[in-house]
C-alpha cells in the first residue's frame, strides 16, 4: 500500500482518535485501549513500509500521547496485580525477545569459555572461585560430602542473604545496561565463566551428575533469572543507543520502564531460588526423581513463561499485522 493511500484510508480514524484523547474523560478506558491497540498496528505498518516519513513520525507522537493519557488517567483495576503477571509481563517479553535471546547466547558463550579454560588449566578454578573455596571443596570431596558447603549456614539467615544478593546482582546487571556490552556484558561474563569453571571442576572429580542434581535444584531458577536480568540490561542499553523513530529521551525512559518491569517479574523467582538453596539444596542425598522433578519443573516454568508465552504473543501479533496488510 502506498503512503498516500494509507493516509487517505486512515486519516479520519486518526483525527477521531485525537478528539477522543482530548476528551478522554468522556470516553471509556476500554474504548481508549482498543483505539490505542489499533493505532499501534498502524504505527507498526508505517514503520515497516515508510519508517522515515512524516506519517510514521505523526503516528509515533500520537502513540506516545495516547500511552501517557491512558496510563496516567486510568483507574487501576483491582485485578491489576493479576493481569500484570498473566498479561503484561509475557506481552512485554514478546517485544524483547531479541534482547532475551542475546542474553541467553552471551551467558552460554561465557559459560563455554569457562569450561574450556578450566579443562586446559586446572589452576584456573583458583583464579575464578578463589583458593579458599577450592580448598574447602577439595577437602569436602575427600571426606565424601562434596557439596557440604550448602549445609554450613543456618537456613533462615542463608535465605535472606542469598535472596538479597541475587536481587542486588540483577539490579546491578540492569543498571549497567546503560553501557550495554561493557556493563551488563561484564556481569554476564563473570557469572557465565564462574558457572563453566564450577561445572568442569566437579567433572574433573567424576562428580558432575551428582553436583548438577544438587546445584540445579536452585540453580535452574537462579541462573535463569540472572540471565533474564541481563536481557533487562540490554533493553536499557538498546533503548538509549537505538531509539528508532522515538526521541532518544523518550526511548530511554521507555527502556527504563520496560527493564524495571522485567526485574520486578524476577523477584518471586529469586525468592523461590533462595528458598530452594537455603532449605532444600542442603539435602544432598535426596532421591534422584525428586531432584529431577524440581529441576525440570523450574526450567519448564522459565521456558514456558519467559519464552513460549511471549513467542506465542509475538506470532499472534505478526499474524494480525499480515492480515491487515
Amino acid at each position: 500500500m502506498r503512503e498516500v493511500t494509507f493516509l487517505r484510508k486512515n486519516a479520519d480514524k486518526w483525527r477521531s482518535f485525537e478528539v477522543a484523547l482530548k476528551n478522554h474523560r468522556k470516553v471509556s478506558p476500554d474504548d481508549l485501549a482498543e483505539l490505542y491497540i489499533e493505532l499501534n498496528n498502524d504505527l507498526a505498518y508505517a514503520q515497516s513500509c515508510f519508517a522515515e516519513s512524516k506519517t510514521a513520525q505523526y503516528l509515533n507522537d500520537l502513540s506516545i500521547q495516547a500511552h501517557n493519557t491512558i496510563y496516567k488517567n486510568r483507574k487501576e483495576r483491582s485485578s491489576r496485580l493479576i493481569t500484570f503477571w498473566s498479561e503484561e509481563v509475557p506481552e512485554l517479553f514478546s517485544y524483547r525477545l531479541k534482547e532475551l535471546g542475546a542474553a541467553i547466547f552471551v551467558f552460554l558463550l561465557f559459560c563455554s569459555i569457562g569450561m574450556i579454560s578450566q579443562q586446559n588449566d586446572a589452576s584456573f578454578a583458583r583464579l575464578i572461585l578463589g583458593d579458599a573455596y577450592v580448598n574447602m571443596t577439595t577437602n569436602n570431596i575427600e571426606q565424601g560430602d562434596p557439596l557440604a558447603v550448602y549445609k554450613e549456614h543456618t537456613q533462615l539467615n542463608m535465605f535472606y542473604a542469598i535472596t538479597f544478593n541475587n536481587i542486588r546482582v540483577s539490579f546491578i546487571n540492569f543498571i549497567l545496561g546503560i553501557f550495554t556490552v561493557f556493563g551488563t556484558g561484564w556481569i554476564m561474563l563473570k557469572n557465565g565463566i564462574m558457572v563453566g569453571v564450577f561445572i568442569t571442576f566437579f567433572q574433573s572429580y567424576d562428580l558432575l551428575s551428582e553436583a548438577m542434581l544438587v546445584i540445579f535444584i536452585h540453580g535452574a531458577l537462579e541462573l535463569s533469572a540472572i540471565t533474564i536480568s541481563g536481557a533487562a540490561g540490554f533493553t536499557l542499553g538498546n533503548s538509549f543507543i537505538f531509539s528508532g523513530t522515538y526521541k532518544r529521551s523518550v526511548a530511554f525512559m521507555k527502556g527504563v520502564k520496560d527493564g524495571i518491569k522485567m526485574l520486578i517479574s524476577l523477584i518471586p523467582v529469586f525468592i523461590a531460588a533462595g528458598f530452594l538453596e537455603s532449605f532444600v539444596t542442603r539435602y544432598t542425598e535426596m532421591p534422584v526423581f525428586l531432584s529431577l522433578f524440581i529441576i525440570i519443573g523450574s526450567f519448564a516454568f522459565i521456558i514456558g513463561y519467559y519464552i513460549i508465552m511471549p513467542v506465542k504473543i509475538y506470532l499472534k501479533r505478526r499474524q494480525q499485522l499480515h492480515a491487515k496488510l
